[in-house]
């Protein structure tokens, strides 16, 4: 199948809830490997719970699928862990770790010290946006594990969205899924995951600007806890 626009699926997107067990994932992603070629699709993953999920879901799609991992050298060691234990359940995944055009000496020659304190948006830009940027290149779609229920900023997000950012379509497959649901695919297929998710981190980041937080909080509460910033800039 050709990749065809954001303007003939866009409307349809609704169609893709059909699985039960996946609540649309696996048709998404059906479609996606099918509409797009090998070299004009990507997976961005933050290797997080969501992110094993798509992973796994993927690798039954496309088990050749090119997966992104933005390597800010800021990342805890449980992120790396992780990463290695994915790699291990499945060998056919290409897995790039791509790294910023500066490393931390640099950007602290450029900008100072401890730019995550003074500027975390221009820290979030260098590390991972660029990156980003460069990483899907001209490609036409890009994959996110992007879930309603995370915050209310994420709460409109569809199955199929126009990227004005990135000037192409990114696609959220898990878009129905609740954060118990996560945890329940995870378990039941055996998945690795991040230690941090069994220590009060539900959303795992960058460490200087990722904290636990309470049994009840917001999934997205433990990001820049003292910054009104919610978002690094891949999703505004």
């Amino acid at each position: 199948m050709n990749a065809v626009s954001y303007e003939q699926w866009k409307p349809c997107s609704d169609a893709f809830i059909i699985d039960r067990e996946t609540k649309g994932a696996k048709e998404v992603l059906t479609w996606a490997y099918k509409a797009y070629t090998e070299t004009d699709i990507v997976y961005a993953s933050s290797f997080g719970a969501e992110a094993v999920v798509l992973i796994d879901l993927i690798a039954g799609v496309q088990p050749d699928a090119h997966i992104v991992f933005l390597d800010t050298d800021l990342h805890f060691q449980e992120t790396y862990d992780v990463i290695a234990k994915i790699k291990e359940r499945f060998p056919t995944l290409n897995i790039e770790l791509k790294k910023p055009s500066l490393t931390l000496d640099e950007q602290r020659e450029a900008y100072g010290s401890a730019l995550w304190k003074k500027d975390p948006n221009q820290c979030c830009h260098i590390r991972k946006v660029l990156p980003l940027k460069e990483a899907l290149g001209s490609k036409k779609a890009w994959i996110s594990g992007l879930r309603r229920e995370q915050s209310p900023t994420r709460a409109h997000t569809e199955f199929l969205n126009k990227d004005e950012k990135f000037q192409n379509i990114k696609i959220c497959p898990l878009i129905h899924w609740t954060w118990e649901e996560v945890w329940t695919y995870i378990e039941a297929h055996d998945l690795p995951f991040n230690a941090l998710h069994k220590q009060g981190y539900p959303s795992i980041g960058c460490f200087p600007c990722t904290s636990a937080v309470s049994a009840d909080g917001d999934s997205r509460a433990g990001r820049w806890q003292q910054n009104s910033k919610t978002e690094c800039g891949l999703h505004t």
